[in-house]
Protein backbone atom coordinates (compact mmCIF):
# COMPACT_ATOMS: atom_id res chain seq x y z
CA UNK A 1 0.00 0.00 0.00
CA UNK A 2 1.16 3.06 -0.96
CA UNK A 3 0.91 6.07 1.43
CA UNK A 4 2.31 9.61 1.92
CA UNK A 5 5.54 9.83 5.07
CA UNK A 6 6.21 13.64 6.20
CA UNK A 7 9.71 13.23 7.13
CA UNK A 8 10.71 16.83 9.52
CA UNK A 9 13.44 18.33 11.22
CA UNK A 10 16.56 18.90 8.67
CA UNK A 11 19.03 20.45 9.93
CA UNK A 12 20.17 22.80 6.92
CA UNK A 13 19.78 22.51 3.09
CA UNK A 14 22.76 20.31 2.26
CA UNK A 15 21.15 17.66 4.60
CA UNK A 16 17.65 18.21 2.91
CA UNK A 17 19.23 17.35 -0.98
CA UNK A 18 21.73 14.41 -0.03
CA UNK A 19 18.37 12.79 1.48
CA UNK A 20 15.86 13.70 -1.37
CA UNK A 21 19.25 11.99 -3.91
CA UNK A 22 18.94 8.73 -1.04
CA UNK A 23 14.81 8.59 -1.72
CA UNK A 24 15.29 9.31 -5.58
CA UNK A 25 18.15 6.22 -6.16
CA UNK A 26 15.29 4.29 -4.13
CA UNK A 27 12.70 5.07 -6.91
CA UNK A 28 10.21 6.44 -4.50
CA UNK A 29 8.13 9.55 -5.56
CA UNK A 30 9.11 12.80 -3.54
CA UNK A 31 5.36 14.25 -3.55
CA UNK A 32 6.70 18.09 -2.14
CA UNK A 33 9.46 19.95 -0.34
CA UNK A 34 8.36 22.75 2.17
CA UNK A 35 11.37 25.23 2.96
CA UNK A 36 11.69 28.35 4.94
CA UNK A 37 13.18 30.03 2.00
CA UNK A 38 13.28 29.54 -1.62
CA UNK A 39 15.32 26.76 -2.91
CA UNK A 40 17.25 26.93 -5.97
CA UNK A 41 17.31 23.82 -8.31
CA UNK A 42 14.56 21.98 -6.65
CA UNK A 43 12.97 21.51 -9.84
CA UNK A 44 15.95 19.45 -11.48
CA UNK A 45 16.39 17.40 -8.09
CA UNK A 46 13.47 16.43 -7.63
CA UNK A 47 13.41 15.61 -11.55
CA UNK A 48 10.06 17.47 -12.50
CA UNK A 49 10.44 19.35 -16.31
CA UNK A 50 10.75 22.53 -17.03
CA UNK A 51 7.85 25.14 -16.96
CA UNK A 52 5.92 26.01 -19.67
CA UNK A 53 4.80 29.23 -18.60
CA UNK A 54 7.27 30.75 -21.03
CA UNK A 55 5.58 29.47 -23.88
CA UNK A 56 2.05 30.98 -22.42
CA UNK A 57 3.83 34.36 -21.80
CA UNK A 58 4.83 34.19 -25.37
CA UNK A 59 1.66 33.68 -26.64
CA UNK A 60 0.06 36.23 -24.58
CA UNK A 61 2.63 38.89 -25.45
CA UNK A 62 1.80 37.66 -29.22
CA UNK A 63 -1.78 37.63 -28.92
CA UNK A 64 -1.74 40.94 -27.02
CA UNK A 65 0.52 42.39 -30.27
CA UNK A 66 -1.50 41.34 -32.79
CA UNK A 67 -4.55 42.86 -31.36
CA UNK A 68 -3.01 46.08 -30.51
CA UNK A 69 -1.96 46.80 -33.85
CA UNK A 70 -5.13 45.29 -35.26
CA UNK A 71 -7.57 47.11 -33.15
CA UNK A 72 -5.45 50.72 -34.53
CA UNK A 73 -5.60 49.87 -37.77
CA UNK A 74 -9.11 48.99 -37.89
CA UNK A 75 -10.09 52.36 -35.60
CA UNK A 76 -7.69 54.79 -38.10
CA UNK A 77 -8.51 53.64 -41.36
CA UNK A 78 -12.12 51.55 -41.12
CA UNK A 79 -13.92 52.81 -38.34
CA UNK A 80 -13.09 56.81 -38.15
CA UNK A 81 -10.97 57.73 -40.40
CA UNK A 82 -9.00 60.96 -40.19
CA UNK A 83 -6.44 62.96 -42.53
CA UNK A 84 -4.34 64.89 -40.25
CA UNK A 85 -2.10 67.29 -41.88
CA UNK A 86 -2.25 64.95 -45.10
CA UNK A 87 -0.30 61.69 -42.91
CA UNK A 88 -1.29 58.52 -43.86
CA UNK A 89 -4.12 56.55 -42.02
CA UNK A 90 -2.13 53.43 -41.42
CA UNK A 91 1.30 55.02 -40.20
CA UNK A 92 2.87 51.78 -38.36
CA UNK A 93 5.56 53.98 -36.32
CA UNK A 94 3.02 55.86 -34.21
CA UNK A 95 1.00 51.63 -33.35
CA UNK A 96 4.53 50.84 -31.91
CA UNK A 97 4.07 52.40 -28.29
CA UNK A 98 0.54 51.11 -27.77
CA UNK A 99 1.51 47.86 -29.19
CA UNK A 100 4.06 47.12 -27.14
CA UNK A 101 2.15 48.05 -24.10
CA UNK A 102 -0.33 45.85 -24.78
CA UNK A 103 2.48 43.16 -25.17
CA UNK A 104 3.28 43.59 -22.05
CA UNK A 105 -0.07 43.59 -20.50
CA UNK A 106 -1.54 40.68 -21.82
CA UNK A 107 1.89 38.64 -21.64
CA UNK A 108 1.59 39.59 -18.01
CA UNK A 109 -2.21 38.86 -17.38
CA UNK A 110 -1.58 35.64 -19.19
CA UNK A 111 1.57 34.59 -17.12
CA UNK A 112 -0.72 35.53 -14.19
CA UNK A 113 -3.13 33.73 -15.14
CA UNK A 114 -1.65 30.49 -16.03
CA UNK A 115 0.14 30.36 -12.90
CA UNK A 116 -3.01 30.56 -10.84
CA UNK A 117 -4.83 27.51 -13.02
CA UNK A 118 -1.26 25.84 -12.86
CA UNK A 119 -0.74 25.88 -8.65
CA UNK A 120 -4.96 25.53 -8.49
CA UNK A 121 -4.77 28.26 -6.55
CA UNK A 122 -7.78 30.53 -5.79
CA UNK A 123 -9.32 33.21 -2.92
CA UNK A 124 -9.55 31.64 -0.14
CA UNK A 125 -8.03 28.28 -0.32
CA UNK A 126 -6.25 27.22 2.90
CA UNK A 127 -2.24 26.78 2.30
CA UNK A 128 -2.03 22.50 2.93
CA UNK A 129 0.78 22.10 5.68
CA UNK A 130 1.71 18.58 6.05
CA UNK A 131 2.92 19.60 9.67
CA UNK A 132 1.70 23.00 11.56
CA UNK A 133 4.67 25.26 11.22
CA UNK A 134 6.16 23.53 8.45
CA UNK A 135 7.72 26.63 6.79
CA UNK A 136 8.65 28.73 9.46
CA UNK A 137 12.12 27.10 11.01
CA UNK A 138 12.50 23.31 9.24
CA UNK A 139 12.87 21.78 6.32
CA UNK A 140 9.87 19.26 5.36
CA UNK A 141 10.33 16.57 2.76
CA UNK A 142 6.31 14.70 1.62
CA UNK A 143 7.07 11.30 -0.06
CA UNK A 144 5.07 8.71 -1.78
CA UNK A 145 6.82 5.27 -0.53
CA UNK A 146 5.79 2.12 -1.15
CA UNK A 147 7.00 0.82 2.00
CA UNK A 148 6.68 1.70 5.71
CA UNK A 149 8.14 3.91 8.05
CA UNK A 150 10.55 1.69 9.34
CA UNK A 151 11.91 1.36 5.45
CA UNK A 152 12.22 5.45 5.19
CA UNK A 153 14.26 5.10 8.80
CA UNK A 154 16.50 3.03 7.26
CA UNK A 155 17.19 5.56 4.32
CA UNK A 156 17.11 8.10 6.52
CA UNK A 157 19.23 7.02 9.31
CA UNK A 158 19.63 10.51 11.52
CA UNK A 159 18.30 10.09 14.64
CA UNK A 160 17.10 13.35 14.90
CA UNK A 161 13.98 13.25 12.18
CA UNK A 162 10.60 13.44 13.31
CA UNK A 163 8.86 11.04 10.62
CA UNK A 164 5.01 10.93 10.25
CA UNK A 165 2.85 8.87 8.69
CA UNK A 166 0.29 10.63 6.89
CA UNK A 167 -2.44 9.29 4.95
CA UNK A 168 -3.71 11.87 2.26
CA UNK A 169 -4.53 12.06 -1.35
CA UNK A 170 -1.91 13.69 -3.30
CA UNK A 171 -4.08 16.11 -5.19
CA UNK A 172 -4.71 18.12 -1.82
CA UNK A 173 -1.08 18.36 -1.38
CA UNK A 174 0.54 19.03 -4.94
CA UNK A 175 -0.45 22.03 -6.53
Amino acid sequence: MKQEITVTGFADEAHLRRTVAAIREKNWMVVDIYAPYALRGVAELLGRPRSRLPVVVFLGGAVGLLLALWFQFWASTLSWPLNVGGRPWNSLPAFVPVAFESMVLVGGFSLVGAFLLCCRLYPGKPAPQPVVGATNDRFVLVLQAPVTVAAVREVIPDLDLEIVGVDRSLEASQP
